[in-house]
């Protein structure tokens, strides 16, 4: 069952090609550090490759055809991006399924405070994080805040060239001998990951003169109030851009790769595949990090609307259609898994790890233990995508989530499956997962856009 490093059976065409992918990738995450940022940047680049609104198209009223590219947007958080097949869309859709959304902290909505002459930011983490990891690094803030006569404010601190950068203390070696006792979930705790965003009093002013000072910052730079944190959406991210790492620039790390790095290469799957039999969707969906809930998450009706809408736009209204349309479907789950890490081997069972490398890879299943809360895909399905895979010469490995007792996770799969359709996880193979610089392999990206666009057209 060994396969060959893909590396090792590469052209020069396909270096050429993986690099290009590679540059485009690296400046799409560097771009595209929170969701609202990703959604934004993905319809920029929808729209250069010849995608429209959906809502555009039916407010038109000239109908829905075959060979036409669309997305929809819910809340800047969330989209759907179709290209309409020659056959029947009750007849079932491909899909590639991704999350945009990745650990971070959030700032609170009542934040800023002062204490002995520092201003901080109160944080609170998002999603499954090493709390100690987020620690002495430079970090930088995007997001929005929205005044009460609902102006919105783009915020973006810490990544241009001659920005500050902000960042939470650690306690210094010599005095941390009480603190090198604590089990690592409590080294630092939840409530300690607090911003540190300035030390200079403002001038004439008596009281939290330091933290005045950031408000009048806050005030000069983006016209905003105190009070108007209560209606912002702040993250804290690392601030850098995405790099080539390794001396041989086979890698790339940056920032959320789990799981943009599935979401780009999924777009580009569907920009790439050009006209389709069945009609061929790339959903990117939020809130996986924490559950998949709310309203841009998987669990919502977004998706299931949304091709409500396209339906009634051909001129099928039947409410069946949709159910139809949705458990005649086949779904990749473009979802991350988790490398092989030589140094930490015994989590890991080796016959049934992904490795990097050796292409985008499966995972027949996720969850816990014994599969809690996973989809688990049959094997007829999985017999087809093998058969895609092979036939367009696509470098593909299957994994589980490590050893059975170790821990585990989940995706969006069990909840697309709800519907009736095919689905299977598949995606890219990272590194130092969930922490604030991932790793994936650059041949590992190409293999998967490769891999996504070869199920668009023939699954």
């Amino acid at each position: 069952m060994e396969k060959k490093n893909a590396w090792e059976e590469y052209k020069a065409k396909d270096l050429k090609e993986l690099e290009k992918l590679s540059a485009e990738y690296k400046d799409f995450i560097t771009a595209a550090k929170t969701e609202r940022r990703c959604v934004s940047e993905l319809v920029r680049l929808a729209e250069k490759d010849g995608f429209r609104n959906l809502s555009d198209v039916i407010a038109e009223g000239s109908g829905i055809k075959a060979g036409d590219r669309l997305y929809a947007v819910h809340m800047k958080k969330t989209m759907a991006l179709f290209t309409i097949g020659t056959e029947p869309l009750t007849d079932g859709m491909n899909i590639l399924g991704a999350h945009i959304d990745s650990p971070r902290l959030d700032v609170k909505q009542v934040p800023l405070y002062e204490d002995k002459e520092f201003a901080y930011l109160d944080t609170h983490y998002y999603g499954g994080i090493k709390k100690y990891q987020w620690v002495t690094l430079p970090m930088a803030i995007y997001g929005v805040i929205v005044k009460k006569d609902g102006t919105v404010v783009d915020v973006e601190i810490g990544d241009a060239e001659d920005d500050p950068v902000l960042g939470i203390t650690d306690l210094l070696i010599h005095l941390s001998a009480d603190q090198m006792k604590k089990g690592a979930p409590v080294v630092i705790e939840g409530e300690d990951l607090n911003l540190l965003v300035g030390s200079r009093p403002l001038a004439g002013t008596e009281k939290d003169a330091v933290k005045e000072q950031i408000l009048k910052y806050f005030k000069d730079t983006y016209g905003v109030d105190e009070d108007d944190f209560l209606s912002a959406e702040l993250e804290i991210v690392p601030a850098g851009k995405a790099r080539d790492f390794g001396l041989d620039r086979s890698m790339v790390t940056g920032y959320g790769q789990d799981d943009r790095v599935c979401a780009f290469t999924s777009y580009k799957g569907l920009a790439e595949a050009g006209n389709v039999k069945r009609t061929g969707v790339c959903l990117l969906t939020d809130k996986e990090e924490i559950g998949s809930v709310g309203a841009t998450g998987a669990q919502s009706f977004f998706f299931e609307n949304t091709v409500a809408e396209i339906l009634n736009a051909m001129g099928i209204t039947e409410a069946i259609a949709v159910r139809r349309a949705l458990s005649r479907s086949r779904m990749l789950s473009s979802d991350v898994s988790a490398a092989f890490d030589p140094i930490y081997p015994s989590v890991m069972e080796s016959k049934n790890s992904a490795y990097f490398g050796h292409g985008v890879c499966f995972n027949k299943f996720t969850g816990r233990g014994g599969k809690s809360g996973s989809n688990d895909a049959n094997a007829e399905y999985i017999a087809r995508v093998r058969d895609i895979m092979d036939r367009n010469h696509v470098r593909f490995q299957t994994a589980e989530l490590g050893k059975v007792d170790q821990g585990g996770g989940g995706t969006i799969a069990y909840i697309s499956a709800r519907y009736g359709m095919e689905v299977i996880d598949s995606g890219v193979a990272v590194l130092s997962m969930h922490s604030p610089w991932e790793i994936c392999s650059k041949s590992d990206i190409y293999e998967a856009r490769k891999a996504y666009t070869a199920f668009l057209k023939e699954a």
